[in-house]
């Protein structure tokens, strides 16, 4: 995984543009979204965009995809449940405007480690949302630029516009640095081989990468998660049938997607609340 330090670095230089809310696609569930204006901007963001039936402004939650790309299948499995909690969803294509179509052996692309940042200034400007209640959701890759988000950092210090929250599903926790500004959930399965959760043990306890304890009593706490019998993409339906990628195991848990499920709703609801709890 390439340095976090490195990729905030370079990426300062990069970050530019404004966000402009232009419809390109529409559907009965949502729409697809010009998130910059392709004249404002060389690699212009795009998404998918769902919104609840509540009227009024409401809380908002942006999705990041890994580093396999495939945002409309994440947008699938994710964004109808989260709208139907009472929250908008906005999941991001960070590869198509770039022309990137993997970067799993490579790490996050430095021009791409603001992608949360940029697509939260849309969000911000949209009328039907609260702009204190926005949360950012990652998985695998995605989930290492969502923790990035909101780490005590160059990213996060440069950035105007806050999150409230942040959520990383089987993320690398490994090369985290710094504590969390927000509170944040990490979900991760037992035996996932590729981001495992030993490495985020030691992010969620507050211990660098050679277990030795970080300052005590600074950030906000983790909230750490890790499910038994449980591979990387334990969400995602399509590995009901174990694939090996890369030399790592991928693998569909029903029991584990349900838990998390019912783990993600809740800490939404205790951190950007929407709708009453059973």
């Amino acid at each position: 995984m390439t340095s976090l330090a490195r990729i905030a670095a370079t990426a300062a230089l990069l970050l530019s543009g404004s966000a402009t809310a232009c419809p390109a696609a529409d559907s009965s569930d949502g729409r697809v979204v010009e998130i910059e204006n392709p004249l404002a901007s060389s690699q212009p963001l795009v998404g998918y965009l769902r919104q609840p039936r509540d009227a009024g402004p409401s809380p908002a939650a942006f999705l990041l995809h890994g580093c396999n790309g495939g945002w409309r299948r994440l947008d699938e499995r994710w964004g109808p449940r989260i709208v139907s909690w009472g929250y908008v969803t906005l999941t991001v294509d960070r590869f198509g405007p770039s022309g990137l179509t993997s970067t799993c052996t490579s790490g996050p692309p430095a021009s791409t480690v603001f992608d949360a940042y940029r697509a939260l200034s849309f969000l911000l400007q949209q009328p039907f949302v609260d702009p204190d209640r926005v949360v950012v959701i990652g998985f695998s890759q995605g989930g290492l630029l969502a923790l990035s988000s909101v780490e005590r950092g160059a990213i996060e210090r440069t950035s105007k516009e806050k999150f409230r929250a942040a959520v990383a599903f089987y993320p690398p926790c490994l090369g985290l640095k710094d504590s969390m500004t927000v509170p944040t959930l990490i979900l991760v399965g037992e035996l996932d081989d590729w981001t495992p959760a030993n490495e985020c043990r030691n992010l969620a306890a507050g211990r660098d990468d050679y277990g030795i304890s970080r300052q005590a009593g600074l950030g906000v706490p983790i909230e750490l998660a890790v499910y038994p019998g449980a591979y990387h993409g334990f969400d995602v339906p399509s590995l009901a049938t174990p694939q090996q990628f890369l030399g790592h195991r991928l693998e569909f848990n029903e029991a584990a997607r349900d838990q998390s499920v019912d783990a993600l709703r809740k800490f939404l609801y205790a951190t950007i609340g929407k709708e009453k709890l059973p």
